[in-house]
C-alpha cells in the first residue's frame, strides 16, 4: 500500500440526546448518566450498585429473560431456544457445600473462579477437552482445583435436534495462581 494513501471509515453515528426528565429517566448520579441509555434489545441488565445481594435482582433478571422472547429467544420449534439465561454472583456457599463432598476444600471467596464448560458427549473427546483445560489454566500459573457436573432436568420438554446435540455441561474450578 503505497504510504499516501489514506483509509476512509464512516463517521461513527451521531446519538440523539436523551431529554432524561421527559421520558422518565432519572437523573445523572454516581455511575449513572442518561445520556448512556440506548436500545438493547435482548440484553437486560439488574445489579445494586453497591454489590448488595437480594433475591429481588435475580428474580427481576428472569423477569428480563422471559421478555426476551420477542428477540428470538425462541425460534418456530417451541421446544427449541438460543440458551438465554442469567448470570450471578457466584454461590459460593453451594459450591463449597457440594465440592466438600468430593474433598475438595475452595479457597476464600474472591481467590477463585469458575468455568462454565459445555462438552462433547463422546467420552474420548470430553476427556481429551477437560484434559486440555486443565494444561492451560496450569500454563497460565492457575490452580486446577477441580470439576462439578451440572444438573440438568433431563425430563424437560426439548426438541430432538437440540436433545441430539446437548452438551454434557460441567464447571472448572481454578485457583487463584502465586503471582496473581
Amino acid at each position: 500500500m503505497p504510504q499516501n494513501t489514506q483509509i476512509e471509515s464512516c463517521p461513527p453515528p451521531k446519538a440523539t440526546p436523551i431529554d432524561a426528565s421527559r421520558i422518565g429517566l432519572p437523573s445523572a448520579q454516581g455511575l449513572y448518566h442518561p445520556k448512556n441509555e440506548h436500545d438493547a434489545c435482548g440484553v437486560g441488565f439488574v445489579a445494586h450498585i453497591k454489590g448488595k445481594k437480594s433475591h429481588a435482582i435475580i428474580q427481576q433478571g428472569l423477569k428480563i429473560l422471559e421478555n426476551l422472547d420477542h428477540r428470538g429467544a425462541v425460534g418456530a420449534d417451541k421446544l427449541m431456544g438460543d440458551g438465554a439465561g442469567i448470570l450471578i454472583q457466584i454461590p459460593d456457599t453451594l459450591y463449597r457445600d457440594e465440592l466438600s463432598q468430593q474433598g475438595i476444600i475452595l479457597p476464600p471467596p474472591g481467590e477463585y473462579g469458575v468455568a462454565m464448560v459445555f462438552l462433547p458427549k463422546e467420552t474420548a473427546s470430553r476427556l481429551a477437552c477437560e484434559q486440555e483445560l486443565e494444561r492451560s489454566v496450569r500454563a497460565e500459573g492457575q490452580v486446577v482445583l477441580g470439576w462439578r457436573n451440572v444438573p440438568v432436568d433431563v425430563d424437560m420438554p426439548m426438541s430432538p435436534a437440540v436433545r441430539a446435540c446437548e452438551p454434557v455441561i460441567r464447571q472448572l474450578f481454578i485457583g487463584r495462581g502465586d503471582d496473581v
